[in-house]
């Protein structure tokens, strides 16, 4: 694996062009009009970026590690645009993002397609999560867009539609967005098991994996399936300011099973002397109760004030979300529903209600304010009882010393690897031989062996040893030719809504 890396990242002028057609699309073309719409913004390109674009367009995949609000996202889209290059032009559904979060889903929508149109109006993009309507899911299906930002879960329900599948053998390029937020669990596992499947519909897909928080990067890149991948990272000298908000009094601070309510005080303080807030959660009943208290003690905050989880209904995330983006809302009580990505630009600081666990998503939610190169990230640790004011004395240390935690990836989940087969079966069915080959090249099945695997097959089949006597546990048939499917339309609706 090599890595490209340097010092500091500068960046470096690159023509304009006047050129506003769509015939003859080459890559000069597709550069010089980055370039015009970097411009345009008062922006230049970061070395990284091009680095990320000259890998794409010769075909490399890697791992793209850079602080929050650096850009990564403009550099592997240029890069995605780059292959599209050609006498063609984009074609139908080049290029799969896939995001951890809906909100993150939105946000990149928006940005993909604002460079999109200014390199050439075909480069057109949807969004696919639990959210689309299934007007629009049908929509796409007809007319596929150059792009499609999507989550693990709804990629998977894609592999197991068999009218999916023409579709996705023609996608070019693949960009996993957060890398280090699935890395680390089954999540991340179930994107290794759909790349190794796209990977034999298309042996030439590129695969680029994005990440702002990561201590193992060399292994992250592994874990992208590719062979040889490129490690790209910037050093833009983001600063972080960390700092802790303490009781008035530590006597009777509590050693634990507390929300945080008697420190309502101080944080009120620091909320009313800056201007948008984030103020982070780690449960949503613990966001809720907050989010209350917050009112209850000022009430003249009422319409200025508002929260944001998972479990809200999408009208409402939209309305926070796009207040925030307009800074029209002072403070947003939130959970891990905003922690990834989005750039919120008004917000001047984040607070974190409790342990932060871990020195990786105190950076990603400290990156929520401050987003964009050489601004500083500002966060405010708010303990909740006496022994987090000591993870929030280790994580400031941390953090001044540059220390990530790694993220361990999971080895060979078996639940999960029975759901793939279920997925596949309902997809375009599989010959056994094959399909073991094709799980060996996921990196957290690299050393699956065949009786493992003979395991889960028997298992989606007639339940495994135990379960035979349970109709429901036969999901898998073996068809005349050998192959294997999903028979049955229960079954198979099961599954789908199980995903």
């Amino acid at each position: 694996m090599k890595e490209l890396h340097e010092p500091e990242d500068r960046p470096v002028s690159t023509p304009k062009s006047g050129s506003t057609g769509t015939a003859g699309l080459t890559s000069a073309v597709v550069r010089a009009r980055l370039a015009s719409h970097f411009a345009d913004n008062g922006w230049r390109p970061f070395r990284f970026q091009q680095r990320v674009w000259n890998a794409m367009q010769s075909g490399r995949s890697g791992l793209l590690h850079a602080s929050t609000g650096a850009g990564k996202t403009l550099a592997v889209w240029g890069g995605a645009l780059l292959r599209a290059a050609g006498p063609a032009g984009p074609g139908s559904m080049q290029v799969l993002w896939i995001t951890p979060m809906r909100a993150l889903a939105a946000d990149t929508v928006a940005t993909i397609l604002e460079v999109g149109a200014a390199v050439d109006s075909r480069f057109s993009a949807g969004l696919r999560t639990g959210d689309t309507p299934p007007a629009e899911r049908r929509r796409q299906d007809r007319s596929p867009p150059f792009a499609l930002v999507t989550t693990p879960e709804s990629l998977s329900l894609m592999l197991s539609q068999p009218a999916a599948q023409p579709r996705l053998a023609r996608v070019q390029t693949i960009v996993i967005d957060e890398w280090h937020e699935l890395i680390g669990n089954k999540r991340g596992v179930q994107v290794q098991l759909a790349l190794a499947r796209l990977r034999r519909l298309n042996p030439g897909l590129v695969v680029w994996g994005v990440s702002a928080t990561l201590g193992n990067l060399g292994e992250a890149a592994e874990a992208l399936g590719a062979a040889d991948p490129l490690l790209v990272g910037a050093r833009l000298g983001k600063r972080h300011d960390v700092h802790t908000l303490l009781p008035d009094t530590t006597e009777r601070f509590p050693w634990g099973g507390h929300l945080g309510i008697r420190m309502l005080d101080p944080v009120v303080a620091d909320l009313d002397a800056h201007g948008s807030s984030l103020v982070f959660c780690n449960t949503r009943s613990q966001a809720e109760r907050w989010y209350q208290a917050l009112l209850e003690r000022r009430p003249d905050w009422a319409g200025t004030i508002a929260l944001h989880h998972g479990s809200l209904d999408l009208s409402v995330r939209r309305w926070v979300e796009q207040g925030l983006r307009d800074g029209t809302l002072r403070c947003v009580v939130c959970t891990s529903s905003l922690d990834l990505g989005v750039d919120f630009s008004p917000v001047e600081r984040v607070l974190q209600i409790g342990s932060p666990k871990g020195v990786a998503r105190l950076l990603q939610r400290a990156g929520r304010s401050g987003h964009g190169p050489g601004r500083v990230s500002r966060v405010g640790i708010v303990p909740t009882h006496a022994l987090e004011m000591l993870e929030a004395v280790a994580a400031r240390r941390a953090v001044a010393a540059g220390r990530i935690e790694r993220r361990e990836i999971p080895d060979h989940p078996m639940d999960v690897l029975t759901q793939h087969l279920v997925t596949v079966g309902l997809g375009t069915g599989f010959e056994p031989d094959a399909l073991f080959e094709e799980v060996r090249t996921a990196h957290s099945y690299r050393g699956l062996d065949r009786a493992a695997f003979d395991w889960a097959l028997d298992f989606v089949c007639r339940g495994g040893a135990s379960l035979t006597a349970y109709p429901d546990y036969r999901r898998v048939e073996q068809a005349a030719d050998g192959s294997y499917h999903v028979p049955d339309a229960r079954i198979a609706r099961r599954h789908r809504q199980s995903i």
